[in-house]
């Protein structure tokens, strides 16, 4: 398992917003500046579906990150099953004016652990900059 996690200055209402809209996740989902998210369906609900296009500026390189929602907390909890069945879990914890967020999955078998964690790390530390200065 990867284990990443960010303390953000925002109301958890915010922190949960700015995750789950599609129009705001292709404002912070990417892990180096020459990456992006062109589109995002997003359909939050238990067995609702996710998919993330995720792409080079350049459009040298891309892939899609999708599955489906297992479980549901709003304000709390996101659960998921990606399509090659790893899972993962997003975790919302409310500190008044501080919100602690930890993402923890399965790792694939094709990249090394150590530079997924980095990458999913580096999104983490966008999604922070996104609501903090949103």
């Amino acid at each position: 398992m990867i284990t990443v996690q960010n303390t953000i200055k925002a109301s958890v209402e915010k922190v949960w917003e700015l995750w789950i809209s599609p129009k705001h996740i292709q404002n912070w989902n990417y892990a180096f500046d020459n990456w992006h998210t062109p589109f995002v369906e997003n359909d939050l609900k238990v067995n609702g579906k996710f998919k993330y296009e995720m792409a080079a500026k350049d459009k040298s390189a891309g892939f899609d990150f999708e599955g489906i929602y297992t479980k549901v907390e709003k304000y709390s909890l996101i659960e998921y099953k990606l399509l090659d069945n790893r899972t993962g879990s997003i975790y919302f914890e409310d500190n008044g004016n501080h919100v602690k967020i930890t993402e923890v999955f399965d790792p694939n078998e094709t990249d090394a652990v150590n530079m997924q964690q980095m990458w999913c790390q580096a999104v983490i530390d966008n999604f922070k900059k996104y609501v903090e200065n949103n």
